[in-house]
């Protein structure tokens, strides 16, 4: 009987749509992401590796260079990561550095490993919740580049036609489905 059934032109024709789309499935869901983590541990700027943040009234931080930081070395912002999508922990800065290009610094960042994700500045505040999880293409953003790995010390250089003062915020953005893992306002330093 089994033999029978895949002798048909139809039953071979319903086995490969169903490899197809299982394919497809596993390529868009990435699902074994969920499970795997990918740790970076970029050089941090002199100085600035031991910066700390101090929480503000509204649960960002604010930051200043590690006392004998160099003198070009400065916070310009700094924010505190919120959970949306995914639960995501760490910590984000724009940098300016003495001589070079202009950093965003992501400290001891922690979330789930997805399909497609990037990092953004965006001029969006940054919101709690599902509300907050979509709304980071609406407005102006800039996306800064793939993520590189979805736990620890980041650098990421900008470039100079990029004004940190017109970003408020700093967003884990998955492409692939259009939301944020998680997000952190930048506030002045």
């Amino acid at each position: 009987m089994l033999k029978r059934v895949f002798r048909s032109p139809l039953a071979w024709a319903g086995v490969v749509l169903l490899g197809i789309l299982a394919a497809f499935g596993l390529y868009w869901f990435q699902p074994w992401k969920l499970v795997t983590d990918t740790y970076v541990d970029d050089a941090l700027p002199v100085g600035l590796a031991t910066t700390k943040a101090a929480p503000g009234p509204s649960g960002t931080a604010t930051a200043a260079p590690a006392s004998g930081a160099p003198a070009g070395n400065q916070v310009l912002a700094a924010g505190v990561f919120i959970t949306h999508e995914h639960a995501t922990t760490g910590r984000a800065e724009i940098v300016r550095q003495p001589e070079g290009p202009n950093l965003l610094v992501l400290h001891d960042l922690d979330t789930s490993n997805g399909p497609d994700l990037r990092v953004w500045l965006t001029d969006q505040r940054v919101v709690a919740g599902t509300a907050g999880w979509r709304l980071f293409d609406d407005g102006e953003w800039f996306e800064v580049a793939r993520l590189k790995g979805n736990r620890g010390d980041q650098v990421y250089e900008l470039p100079p036609s990029i004004d940190p003062a017109d970003f408020r915020s700093v967003s884990i953005w998955c492409k692939r489905f259009a939301v944020s893992f998680g997000a952190a306002e930048l506030k002045t330093a």
